[in-house]
């Protein structure tokens, strides 16, 4: 036999093993906003009271305004509802309010309330709870989003998914306000989507069913089996192999999918696999993880700024390309917190170098790498990212943040295998946080071969918390082995990295340009022709503002010629050698007006002997059907160099005449390149004009945008506290419409006819039995009570009313009517719950039959009396 004190240590023990079973209950964490009222109502009304889940609601509340959550929720739940107080403890089959004005924390199972810093605006008291929520119970944290405005509960989400909590949205079709649903939806891969009222039951038989299956177990031959099938259907439709990640990984994420759809058996699971496709990607975005944020760990960015990469840019030369590479980079947030780090760091340096930086940020989720390209975020990632990096880095967009072009220009995005595709080389950085922990040994050390291969000597890679070297610890040296710091120390070779393809392969596809056609209108060569006709007699050619050619009169051969290829009807590459260089500027001037533009002794090189011509330009004015084009009139010309007399007898041009040529041409070249200065200069002065106006206006709408943004934040935010008090009310006055009700059914009942007054001795309300004693209808209402035509026999009935009113002394009569009935007539005050006079209350009851005995029983003894004295 056990001794008395062995039997008090075992229960101790069993005392204590109760206490920690009691503590390993489910917490479930709601987030509402608007319209969450209602879809709270269909989820509790659907939750059994005894299912041992502790509830704690988070809602955007008015600051102002007292909370009437748990009233309103203790309607409709036999569950305890309270309001969440500082230091309380969670306990199952309970449901816990979050107050107004307060964010709320759990740690240990004992709730922790703090007060909000921002009165109004944008508050994410969902995403602070389920933080903190996952944090404490781990696998056993619970988030639903239900209805709401917003994107408050995405990150909170998150959290929870890197926890391996479940996660729960409610149906974004039915949700009042589906933002918050949708927004939750595309963080994260939601583990179940369905209705509120439905979200209870799914999310019950999920735990019953999580709770029946031993993750730990050992894997037999029958279940590797079929694990292996389900690697290769993934393998066939995403061309992805998963073959060398930890098994046990994957069966947990594999069991997760199979209580999502209540299946017992992973062949059962296979088989659904293979008659549903769009399973095969859900069970790929969950095994991916792809969990992420801005400054993730915050320590291990302090310790890259303060030390690490000051001493790396100590060794770089001047003017090195610093290059990096993020594998597993998600959806770009670690990618950019370090473009960000990069400019921080580049900003202290005392003696700067010309650094630049290039990430090349990869992931296998093409999804996610679209999200990334993109650089627009939720506006809750202001949690992770402080005011001054938003305001210098980020550029307010709709309801989020945009990343700058000048951080976004530092990082290259592309879709990636890194098992099986080749690896970034000649690398000074390399970040693979949380990605091996999810892979078998003997890929971890090939991964850690190809990044100690990748990386320069002294190249920092920086691995994830879970993470360690293994055995390739003699290519690095630890920097700080608590943060998972590495330095490269020497390349090893090795013949493993083979089996790598040698490089990528891009197929471009170009597309053709289309052809445009000139429009011609009808009427354009008579047009032409009559101009021709008033003006020009030579041969002209008439083109639009971009050169095109529209119409042309005469032979143009000697000037023009078509060009070799596609055909091309514009007079830029149609002019001749000679007339090509003097044509443009030309052209530009001529349409800055209606003057003509003359072109003098223009050479044209034909082939044989140079043509000289003289050629003018013209804007035309009018007809209106033509403005705006330009015509182009040609005149052969002798040039004044070239007279008979200014050639030998052989025939060829004396040295003079090439001199004034060449002086010709010199002053055309002259007046042109002056004319292009002044034209550029004009430029440069507009550009720089309208540059300074454009940066202005700028600065003005970023300035505009961010107090629009500011507003809109807390529009929005009060927009959501108002449709939930709204909605608190709405239900406070179907309360008393509700009690309204039964008080005029209880008067009523009662048959005694009462009179409501005010103070001015206007009726206010009346039961349905003085309609027999005054002439009432409902239109009445606001009318003095006088004025009403009535059988009673009291006249002083207004007297009496306005005494009661002014003394507050009750007077109580017994009056007749015309018909012979009797009425007990009571005035009384009419007092409020504050206790205000606020009028009169007169009731009628009637006394007829007993006055009718009364007089009956005084008849009786005069009669009797009267027999007695006889």
């Amino acid at each position: 036999m056990k001794s008395k004190k062995l039997v008090q240590i075992d229960n101790v023990g069993k005392n204590k093993m109760m206490k920690s079973n009691q503590l390993e209950f489910p917490i479930v964490g709601i987030g509402a906003s608007a319209g969450g009222l209602e879809a709270l109502e269909q989820f509790f009304t659907n939750t059994p009271s005894d299912n041992g889940m502790a509830f704690i609601v988070i809602q955007h509340l008015d600051p102002n305004q007292p909370g009437i959550m748990p009233e309103l929720l203790q309607r409709i739940t036999k569950m305890k509802v309270t309001q969440a107080s500082d230091h309380l403890k969670v306990k199952p089959n309970c449901v816990y309010v979050i107050p107004p004005n307060k964010s709320l924390s759990i740690l240990n199972g004992y709730l922790h309330l703090f007060d909000s810093i921002e009165s109004r605006g944008l508050r994410l008291p969902v995403d602070i709870f389920f933080k903190s929520l996952a944090d404490d119970r781990q696998e056993k944290s619970i988030g639903i989003i239900l209805s709401g405005m917003g994107t408050d509960g995405s990150l909170g989400l998150k959290a929870l998914k890197e926890k391996k909590g479940i996660t729960l949205v409610q149906d974004p079709i039915d949700a009042k306000f589906d933002g918050m649903p949708r927004s939750a939806m595309e963080a994260v891969n939601v583990d179940i989507v369905a209705s509120a009222k439905e979200l209870p039951v799914k999310l019950i038989n999920f735990i019953n069913y999580n709770s029946s299956v031993k993750t730990d177990k050992v894997i037999d031959r029958k279940t590797k089996s079929d694990l292996d099938k389900i690697i290769i259907l993934l393998r066939e439709q995403t061309g992805h192999d998963f073959s060398q990640y930890k098994k046990n990984t994957l069966f947990r994420r594999i069991e997760r999918r199979k209580g999502i759809h209540q299946l017992t058996k992973i062949h059962s699971y296979v088989r659904f696999l293979q008659e549903n496709p769009k399973e095969i990607d859900l069970l790929f975005k969950e095994l991916l993880i792809g969990v992420t944020g801005f400054f993730r760990d915050t320590t291990v960015w302090e310790k890259l700024k303060q030390s690490i990469l000051l001493d790396l840019f100590d060794d770089l030369p001047d003017g090195h390309v610093m290059r990096a590479w993020i594998p597993g980079c998600s959806t770009g947030e670690e990618a950019y917190s370090l473009a960000i780090l990069f400019k921080e760091v580049m900003g202290r340096l005392k003696n700067p170098k010309n650094l630049t930086l290039q990430i090349f940020a990869t992931d296998i989720d093409n999804d996610a790498i679209e999200k990334a390209r993109k650089g627009l975020f939720a506006s809750n990632i202001s949690n992770d990212v402080n005011p001054e990096r938003l305001s210098r880095y980020f550029t307010v967009e709709g309801d989020g943040y945009k990343i700058n072009n000048t951080i976004r220009e530092m990082v290259v995005f592309a879709p990636q295998n890194v098992i099986k595709d080749p690896p970034f080389t000649k690398l000074d950085f390399i970040s693979c946080r949380n990605m091996l922990i999810y892979m078998e040994p003997e890929l971890q050390k090939k991964l850690l071969l190809l990044f100690n291969y990748s990386l320069n000597l002294g190249g920092i890679m920086l691995l994830g918390n879970s993470e360690t070297l293994g055995n390739i610890k003699h290519g690095f040296k630890e920097l700080d082995p608590k943060l998972k710091i590495y330095k490269c120390l020497s390349n090893t070779s090795t013949t493993e990295l083979s089996d790598f393809p040698s490089s990528f392969y891009y197929n471009k596809t170009q597309s053709a340009s289309k052809n445009r056609p000139v429009k011609i209108n009808e009427n354009i060569q008579t047009i032409t022709y009559n101009i021709l006709l008033q003006r020009f007699t030579p041969v002209s050619v008439l083109v639009n503002e971009d050169g095109d050619i529209i119409y042309i009169t005469g032979r143009t051969g000697k000037y023009l010629e078509p060009v070799a290829g596609k055909a091309n009807w514009n007079i830029y590459a149609m002019a001749r050698e000679g007339l090509r260089n003097e044509l443009p500027s030309a052209f530009r001037k001529a349409q800055q007006d209606y003057k003509e533009v003359n072109l003098k002794n223009v050479k044209i090189e034909t082939g044989g002997d140079p043509l000289f011509v003289d050629v003018i330009i013209q804007r035309i004015e009018a007809p209106e059907s033509v403005r705006g084009m330009i015509i182009l009139v040609f005149n052969d010309v002798i040039p004044v160099a070239e007279t008979k007399s200014s050639k030998l007898k052989s025939g060829k041009p004396t040295s003079n005449s090439k001199q004034k040529e060449v002086e010709l041409e010199l002053q055309r070249t002259f007046e042109e390149l002056q004319s292009t200065r002044e034209e550029m200069q004009t430029s440069q002065e507009e550009l720089k004009s309208t540059n300074e106006e454009l940066q202005s206006t700028n600065e003005e709408l970023q300035s505009t945008n961010e107090e629009l943004t500011t507003s809109k934040e807390e529009m929005q935010s009060l927009n959501e506290e108002l449709q939930t008090v709204n909605i608190e009310l709405q239900s406070k006055v179907n309360d008393f419409v509700q009690a309204n009700n039964d008080m005029i059914n209880l008067l009523n009942s009662t048959e005694i006819a009462t009179l409501f007054l005010d103070k001015e001795l206007n009726i206010r309300r009346f039961t349905d039995p003085m309609t027999d004693i005054f002439k009432l209808r409902n239109t009445d209402i606001g009318r003095p009570f006088t004025d009403l035509v009535t059988d009673l026999q009291y006249p002083d009935i207004d007297t009496h009313a306005r005494k009661v009113l002014k003394t507050l002394v009750s007077i109580e009569k017994a009056i007749t009517t015309i018909s012979g009935k009797w009425y007990n007539v009571r005035i009384m005050p009419y007092r409020t719950i504050d206790d205000r006079i606020d009028g009169l209350v007169i009731t009628f009851n009637d006394i007829t039959t007993y006055k009718k005995l009364e007089f009956e029983l005084k008849e009786a003894n005069v009669a009797l009396s009267k027999n007695l004295n006889n």
